[in-house]
């Protein structure tokens, strides 16, 4: 039986996540004496990880501060994320019914994301969303991440199965930049967070709404 997997990116792609995380960032930028940045904003850093993310919060509010300040930050910030992990983050229109309709195709589902490997699994956990994948794989899983494409690599290795055609479904660069890395065929969708518009990033396929997924899919060939 040839095996079809499917890797999804979790911020800004399965969940709109800005809400908890703008929280977070502005509860650790205001701690360490500076303004806000406001959601907004934070759509536009997320991507790379908790750590760039506040840093880029430091940059946009003055610049970044000695070591210490930032260490300090980077504790306030875990915290309060980990307290508020899901208090406003909710799945995109469609993900649940397009993740029950793949995984009913036989497609293996896998969560490959530069978040953290443990905040990844609480918040799918508390979304209903865990049972769906075969492997949930952050940024912290593996000695290399997003847009290194032995990210995608170690994940389909994680699923356990012999799989023989996968695709990437992302928002940002590195989940598209990833993917032609490691030959596979991507699909982006247009709400997500990302600094380049969506149909600039160069995937195979773009989405307005989950609904459309499976039929992108069966145009690659999955």
């Amino acid at each position: 039986m040839i095996r079809k997997a499917i890797l999804f990116d979790l911020d800004g792609t399965l969940v709109d996540t800005a809400p908890d995380l703008a929280a977070a960032t502005d509860y650790a930028l205001q701690r360490a004496g500076r303004p806000a940045v406001g959601l907004d904003a934070i759509r536009q850093m997320v991507g790379d990880g908790a750590r760039v993310m506040v840093e880029r919060g430091f940059e946009t509010t003055g610049g970044q501060p000695p070591a210490e300040v930032f260490e300090a930050a980077m504790a306030d910030f875990f915290a309060c994320y980990e307290a508020n992990l899901a208090d406003r983050s909710r799945p995109f229109p469609g993900v649940t019914t397009c993740l029950a309709e793949l995984a009913e195709r036989g497609y293996l589902l896998a969560v490959c994301t530069n978040k953290y490997e443990h905040f990844s699994r609480s918040l799918l956990d508390q979304l209903g969303l865990s049972g769906f994948f075969a492997a949930i794989v952050g940024g912290d899983s593996l000695p290399v991440r997003k847009p290194d494409p032995g990210h995608l690599r170690g994940t389909l290795e994680k699923i356990g199965q012999p799989v023989e055609w996968a695709a990437m479904v992302g928002d940002s660069a590195n989940d598209i930049d990833a993917a032609k890395a490691a030959g596979l065929p991507s699909v982006a969708v247009s709400f997500g967070y990302t600094r380049i518009p969506a149909h600039q990033l160069g995937a195979d396929r773009l989405i307005d709404h989950f609904a459309e997924l499976p039929g992108a899919l069966e145009a690659l060939g999955g």
